[in-house]
Order: structure tokens, then C-alpha cells, then sequence
């Protein structure tokens, strides 16, 4: 067992740090005073166009992406240069073209789409000319089952007409958004899984209303196009719009999340050791009248466990992410699901200390660490609760196997 990264790895990664140390990094504020000059602006700003032009010249472009479409990593080799890319969660992502919901939009695309949808749609969101939006949740069912999803898409003729309400769709309040990924009902009267298909929506298509941006703990998340609530009326889009078949909705929802999960998971590491790096410097220079910070126990102890904990779930994320790449995501849903749930809430934890370790300038704008937090707890949410994953892992344990199964923990899986 080898647990040093290749060469292709190391490379890149040495690459991925400097651009952020050099560039990313000292562009917050440059982003943070464009935002507060144009309040009532959604999407990109002028420094987030100067560090995607230089992204690309370092060749630090669409990395999460396998294949001919993409920067030619795999899932593994991806994954520390995801971490990195957390510790600037408002600007590292979107610089490198590898932000939510774009990145999953894009495998869909990639991996099912028509020639003809990723002429129109794929080539565009690779070069980051527009944006894109995944709308799946909806406000009156119980999104976290997609099977209950309600948006109608009807055939009528040559059409298909999409018809229903949903909300926090990330990324429909930018603009350059010009594409919706809606998760739709094909058929009622189809099997449960089967009822379903995933529509390519244009935004300026008639009866499209985006009818309000919605917040996370307050924050709006607006220089990466928010999260809105969005209004289908009998929107019409030509049979080619569908993409797979009807009744293949369920199934590529599913396998778009799969990634999603662990990008996530990946950036919400990097997240938390942005924050030990702060509480780092804070403990040691902030001096009470019993001295540093830093020789409290209480502080000692908290930075003790996050490192434990951040060890440990990179081993597993990473573990994941191999996974991913020799076996294939539904060989590897367990640990998909295990990190989805173990990763938000240890990295939520990490950074509530780390509030209290800065006191009430934690709770401020001055730091990153409030809005990281109000990022790591929409993820116990995002792409299934903690309570969904978790029954599904417990479902999987309890159920009768032995150490041939291929579920099993210590059993070989089939290469896929």
C-alpha cells in the first residue's frame, strides 16, 4: 500500500498551491470590495475574469473533469487539488472553472449528452462563456426521495413542455446562466424509478421566472449566482432538449450527485484547514491576562482533534476517490455516502471552534470563518441530508453478508 501521490499529482498540486497563494488568496479582498461596490450585481466579477485567464495559462482548468472534455486528471488525482481549492471557497472553484453546479452539469453532459447538446451546452460551460443552473429540489415534496419529485414534462407533438416550481437551484440567479438542468416526472404511471427524466432548459425560454434569490444563514452566495426559487410555465423545448430517455431521470440525478458528494467533501477539508491555519496564528498572538491562547488546554485539545479528524476523513475521502476511478461510483456509493455524512459535520465542528477561538470577530465579515460555517452546515443538507445517507449506510451494514459479498468492507470489487 502506497500512500504517496504520483508524479502527475505532485506536479499539479505544486502548481494548484502557487496559484493560490500567489493570486487566489490575495484577490478575497480585491473580490470582497467589487461586491460591496455593486450590491445589486449577480455573478462573476472583473477579478474573477483576471484569475480564470490566468488559471488557464498555469493549466489549472477544468481538472474535475475526466476524459477528452476534461484537464486529464482522475478522481484521485483530483482530489488534493480540490482541497486546495477550498481554502478559497468563494474564488478558487470558480477561477478554475471547477464550481457547483457547473461541474456536475458538465459531467451529465459530458458523459450522456448528444453530440448536438454538447455542441450547444458542454463547449460553452468548458470555457466558462456562460453558466448553468441544477434544479431538482422543490419546495412542496420531500426532495430528498427525487423519486417524489413533481415538475411535469409532458410531450405535446415535438415538444416537451415542463411545467412546476422549484427552489434552492444553485447558480439561476447569475445572468450567464443561460442553461437549467431540471429534474422532471415523465410518466406517473411508470415504476418509481422510472417515472422521471432530465431536461436541458434555456433561460430565456418563454415561461421561465426566476422568482427570488434565497439565503444560507443570511449569506447569498451572489458572486457565484446565488440559489434561487424558480417558476416553469409551460415552458416548451424541443424532444432533442431530454437528455438520456424519459424515465432516465432518477438514474442520471443519481449519478451526478455521486461526484458532486465528494467534491464537496473535498473542498470542505481544505475549508477546515484554512481555518486551523487562522486559529493557528490567532491563538498564538492573542494574549489574555493568563497568556497566549495557544497554552490553554482547551485550545490545545480542540486543534488536537481537528487534526485527527481531518487526518482521518482525508484518508477515507481519498480512499473514496480511488474508488471511484477502479471500480466506478455505484461500487463505491458506501463510502460515498460515509464521507457525505462524516465530512460537513466534523469540518462544521472544526470551524465552530474556530469562532470561538477568534471570539466575536470570528462572527464577523473580518474572517472567512462564519461564512465557511454557514457553507459546511448547508452541506449536512445539500445532495441529501445526513439522516438519508445514514439509513441507507445502517440499511447496508444490518443486512445478512459475508466477506465474499462485494459490498463487504475487506472484500475485493470488480474492476469496472
Amino acid at each position: 500500500m502506497d500512500f504517496a501521490p504520483d508524479e502527475r499529482t505532485r506536479e499539479v498540486t505544486a502548481r494548484a498551491r502557487a496559484f493560490l497563494d500567489d493570486h487566489v488568496l490575495p484577490a478575497e479582498p480585491v473580490l470582497a470590495a467589487q461586491v460591496a461596490a455593486t450590491p445589486d450585481e449577480w455573478g462573476a466579477r472583473p477579478v474573477v475574469h483576471e484569475l480564470r485567464a490566468l488559471a488557464r495559462e498555469r493549466g489549472l482548468w477544468n481538472l474535475f473533469l475526466t476524459g477528452p472534455h476534461g484537464g486529464g486528471l482522475t478522481t484521485l488525482q483530483y482530489a488534493p487539488v480540490a482541497e486546495l481549492s477550498g481554502r478559497s471557497p468563494r474564488l478558487a472553484p470558480v477561477a478554475m472553472n471547477c464550481a457547483a453546479p457547473d461541474t456536475g452539469n458538465m459531467e451529465l453532459l459530458a458523459h450522456v449528452g448528444t453530440p448536438e447538446q454538447q455542441r450547444r451546452w458542454l463547449a460553452p460551460l468548458l470555457r466558462a462563456d456562460i453558466r448553468s443552473a441544477f434544479c431538482m429540489t422543490e419546495p412542496d415534496v420531500a426532495s430528498s426521495d427525487a423519486t417524489t419529485i413533481r415538475t411535469r414534462i409532458r410531450r405535446d407533438g415535438a415538444d416537451w413542455v415542463v411545467s412546476g416550481r422549484k427552489w434552492w437551484s444553485t447558480g439561476a440567479m447569475d445572468p450567464a446562466a443561460e442553461l437549467l438542468v431540471v429534474l422532471g416526472m415523465t410518466d406517473p404511471d411508470a415504476p418509481r424509478h422510472r417515472r422521471h427524466g432530465m431536461v436541458l432548459v434555456p433561460r430565456d425560454a418563454p415561461g421561465v421566472r426566476v422568482v427570488r434569490p434565497l439565503t444560507v444563514l443570511g449569506y447569498d452566495d451572489r458572486d457565484h449566482g446565488g440559489h434561487a426559487e424558480v417558476e416553469l410555465d409551460d415552458v416548451r423545448v424541443p424532444a432533442d432538449a431530454l437528455l438520456g430517455g424519459p424515465g432516465d431521470g432518477f438514474a442520471i440525478a443519481q449519478a451526478r450527485l455521486g461526484p458532486g458528494r465528494v467534491h464537496h467533501c473535498m473542498r470542505a477539508l481544505g475549508m477546515a484547514e484554512r481555518a486551523l491555519d487562522l486559529v493557528r496564528d490567532r491563538a498564538n498572538a492573542r494574549v489574555t491576562s493568563a497568556g497566549p491562547l495557544a497554552e490553554r488546554g482547551v485550545v490545545r485539545e480542540w486543534v488536537a482533534r481537528a487534526r485527527v479528524d481531518v487526518e482521518a476523513l482525508r484518508l477515507l475521502v481519498l480512499k473514496t476517490a480511488w474508488l471511484m476511478d477502479t471500480v466506478g461510483n455505484r461500487a463505491a456509493m458506501t463510502e460515498i455516502q460515509a464521507i457525505k455524512v462524516a465530512v460537513p459535520s466534523a469540518v462544521q465542528r472544526i470551524l465552530d471552534r474556530a469562532i470561538q477561538v477568534f471570539g466575536a470577530a470570528g462572527l464577523s465579515a473580518d474572517q472567512p470563518l462564519a461564512e465557511m460555517f454557514a457553507a459546511a452546515r448547508a452541506l449536512r443538507l445539500a445532495d441529501g441530508p445526513d439522516e438519508v445517507h445514514l439509513a441507507a449506510l445502517g440499511r447496508a451494514e444490518l443486512r445478512p453478508r459475508s466477506t465474499t459479498d462485494p459490498h463487504h468492507p475487506t472484500a475485493p470489487r470488480e474492476p469496472r
